[in-house]
């Protein structure tokens, strides 16, 4: 546990639930049979925030962090940088406050994402071929305009936002034992593991990365923060090289361990949530599935035991979604997904 006072508390989480749930929604817990009777003789749920506002978990700490902007740093107007769900959040939470947004996106972003990010009113600029370079971009662009900066992760009230979700784990499943994250930057893991482990610190919190992006990982086995990028990945939500100081050092104190997944698992776990669970995820929304399926969590932490994986967006471009469906088409000679 944190041995001194931690830059996030269960106080800032609850103030940031109230808050969110003025405007957001408190998303659904499912069970999957498939999961629990198939995959892990547990009972499995999924946390659904692919259904919350903008389709993803983000507008929770973009909302808390943008209203609790000064006068003056909201007059000034916001910029972000973001592959989609950040800037989604961003851009709807400026919205309904009032305020202008700048989103800062890589030139590869979908350009679905841009349009949504775009359609809520916010102003997009292209800049870099990654994130990396992106945010670079956004912070210089943001001390010559004077603009406020949005960070995706690494800012205490964005973690006290997606914290929320804790808390309504804990209302919707009081006896959780396990609790499977997807994680880029650290800010989802993070706040959620301030609520859980205040309640309750025998739940197990695993985090789930990408093998080829997995920054958070790899600072935690070093223990320092490092950078790790082997190339691009289905979970892009997630692509982040290099965790925040903030969001480290909470995930050094309360998260239990880290699984790394394949792209062919991601792709697996995308395809068996549309079809077993009717439930669309992106890429960074299937790691937790895909850790399931793939065996990577130990079964002392899954056989009858109260599991949560959350899918943490919805937010994947169709054309992403069809080569999905080919792909495994292609590799079931009847036509039928491989289920």
């Amino acid at each position: 546990m944190l041995t001194m006072t931690p830059p996030v508390t269960i106080k800032d989480i609850q103030e940031a639930s109230q808050l969110i749930h003025k405007v957001g929604r408190v998303t659904p817990l499912i069970q999957s049979m498939f999961l629990s009777r198939t995959v892990t003789h547990g009972d499995v749920y999924l946390k659904l925030e692919n259904m919350q506002l903008t389709g993803s978990f983000k507008f929770r700490g973009a909302y808390n962090k943008i209203h609790h902007l000064t006068d003056s740093e909201k007059q000034r107007g916001v910029i972000t940088a973001s592959a989609g769900n950040h800037a989604q959040g961003v851009a709807l939470t400026a919205h309904l406050l009032g305020i202008n947004a700048t989103v800062v996106m890589p030139e590869t972003a979908p350009l679905a994402k841009q349009q949504a990010t775009s359609g809520y009113g916010a102003r997009v600029i292209l800049a870099g071929q990654t994130f990396d370079e992106a945010r670079a971009f956004m912070e210089k662009k943001a001390t010559t305009d004077g603009l406020t900066i949005v960070d995706p992760y690494n800012d205490p009230l964005v973690i006290a936002g997606q914290g929320s979700i804790g808390l309504e784990l804990l209302t919707q499943l009081p006896t959780i034992d396990t609790v499977i994250v997807p994680v880029g930057g650290g800010g989802l893991i993070s706040g959620i593991a301030v609520a859980l482990k205040h309640a309750h610190p025998q739940i197990h919190i695993i985090g789930v990365q990408s093998e080829n992006v997995h920054g958070m990982t790899a600072s935690l086995q070093a223990g320092h923060l490092t950078r790790q990028c082997a190339g691009s990945t289905l979970a892009d939500g997630t692509a982040v090289a290099m965790p925040g100081n903030i969001t480290f050092g909470l995930a050094s104190d309360l998260v239990d361990e880290m699984v790394l997944v394949s792209e062919e698992e991601i792709a697996e776990a995308m395809k068996d949530l549309l079809q077993r669970a009717k439930t669309v995820a992106k890429g960074a929304g299937a790691l937790p599935t895909a850790a399931l399926e793939a065996h990577k969590i130990a079964a002392k932490w899954l056989t009858d035991k109260k599991v949560v994986a959350l899918v943490s967006g919805g937010n994947v471009d169709l054309e992403r979604v069809a080569q999905n469906i080919e792909h495994f088409f292609d590799h079931d000679p009847t036509g039928h997904f491989v289920g």
